[in-house]
């Protein structure tokens, strides 16, 4: 039996700019990866290409463990782009083999004056064809209980988002603004050498 599940998330965060455009910040995808999800779950591919190692979760009788490769880029205005590129679910073969993760999400920086604002969406859809031993579970309780997963991972992704971006762009911002002071300085006491 084939279900589909959906979710969706949206964000509106309000930062205040710290001597250095939120934008900036956001073209460095690395950064923001860090910021989505614990560092510890996450294996740079390449500049763009991330590895995703999703805590197991459990979706009723069974425990999964999916692995999203996801692509991350940001345009020359700070517009941030994330794509799912393919997904793993580690733990149980015949899921994985029948199994189709499709996430894309979008975080716009807007700057008014000393403050930003930052609106995003994101948008998560499974679809799986699911082992026998569920086939006798109604749909609509399967699609419930699917739904309401995918909806607490974005949400669990919205509330670190929502923490971690400001402290990591609050602790960028400031060593962005250290270093352009030291080389003020280094480059004063060279002019009067």
């Amino acid at each position: 039996m084939q279900v589909k599940f959906v979710a969706h998330q949206s964000l509106d965060i309000t930062v205040a700019e710290h001597g250095v455009p939120i934008s900036h910040y956001l073209r460095q995808p690395q950064r923001l990866v860090k910021a989505l999800v614990d560092p510890s779950q996450i294996e740079p591919l390449s500049d763009r290409l991330f590895c995703l190692k999703m805590r197991p979760v459990n979706f009723l009788h069974f425990t999964l463990q999916p692995t999203v490769e996801m692509q991350v880029w940001a345009e020359s205005d700070g517009t941030l782009h994330i794509q799912s590129t393919d997904c793993e679910i580690r733990g149980i073969d015949y899921i994985n083999q029948r199994f189709h993760l499709d996430l894309v999400g979008k975080l716009v920086p807007t700057s008014t004056g000393k403050k930003a604002q930052l609106n995003g969406r994101a948008d998560l859809t499974v679809q799986v064809d699911l082992p026998p031993a569920l086939w006798i579970t109604p749909k609509p309780i399967l699609e419930a209980a699917g739904n309401s997963l995918l909806k607490s991972v974005l949400m669990t992704v919205k509330q670190r988002l929502s923490h971690q971006l400001l402290v990591d762009y609050s602790q960028w911002a400031q060593s962005q603004t250290d270093n352009i002071t030291d080389a003020a300085r280094l480059n004063n006491v060279q002019k009067t050498v």
